[in-house]
């Protein structure tokens, strides 16, 4: 058996988010199966004690891999511990370093219990495009929230007209700003209504969600909401911001508070 640690594969990355950003990333294990579906399909929280977290991961193929993240922030680093299941033993180290307020690189090693020459350039072979593709997925999440934080702004909630209903119609489902925050309308059950068009959860995309039998999800962390009521309907103590009521009067589409 081989103890000793050894590197196998290095991913560098500019990432266009804040170091408060990729800190919310590292430890939001709930965004796993629903951001990165096509890797994870499922995931559990074990224990989350200040920078110190363990969660079980089942993977697209359903096999089950425990791990244990550890932040150093003062040290701009955190080290990810595989305890169980497939790679146990291995590590997954990454720097952080802040470039601008709002960019950061990053660098992220892979240090597995192996030391054949062979084994290792295999092994780093997988492990740059895979861990390629969870921060592309993940940059995007990140770069959304920081701009939505940084652009979120209310305003009076003043009646807004829509338009003639033979010009909305053919647009719909159609997304607008109403009193500052941007709205989605569409029609459901024949009826036409408005929904937040922002997850109140971390300000994922709502504006491009299919709606199921009344409900939609949201992308990033699966989170599934009732169009009608914005109610979480899984139970979560959460609920979308009111909406704008729709009204048709004189054959033209009004949004009134």
């Amino acid at each position: 058996m081989v103890s000793q640690l050894h590197l196998a594969g290095v991913y560098r990355r500019r990432v266009g988010a804040s170091l408060a950003r990729i800190w919310e990333n590292v430890f939001d294990w709930e965004h796993l199966p629903a951001l990165h579906d096509t890797s994870f399909s499922g995931v559990r929280l074990i224990s989350h004690v200040g920078d110190e977290q363990v969660v079980e991961i089942d993977d697209a193929g359903g096999r089950t891999t425990t791990i244990r993240t550890v932040g150093l922030r003062a040290e701009h680093r955190y080290v990810v511990h595989t305890t169980e299941g497939r790679g146990t033993g291995s590590e997954v180290r990454v720097q952080l370093t802040p470039v601008e307020p709002h960019l950061t690189d990053i660098e992220v090693q892979y240090h597995v219990p192996e030391n054949r020459p062979e084994r290792l350039k295999v092994i780093g072979e997988a492990f740059v495009p895979f861990y390629a593709r969870l921060w592309e997925e993940d940059e995007i999440m990140m770069r959304a929230r920081e701009q939505r934080l940084r652009a979120r702004r209310r305003t009076a909630r003043e009646p807004v007209r829509l338009g003639r209903l033979a010009e909305v119609e053919p647009a719909l489902p159609l997304t607008v700003e109403f009193g500052g925050e941007p709205f989605r309308i569409l029609r459901d059950g024949g009826e036409l209504l408005a929904h937040a068009a922002v997850c109140p959860h971390w300000l994922g995309p709502l504006d491009e969600t299919p709606v199921e039998n009344g409900v939609m999800r949201c992308p990033w962390h699966g989170w599934r909401f009732d169009v009608r009521t914005g109610a979480e309907v899984d139970g979560r103590p959460c609920r979308l911001p009111p909406p704008p009521r729709v009204s048709l009067e004189d054959d033209e589409i009004w949004l009134r508070p």
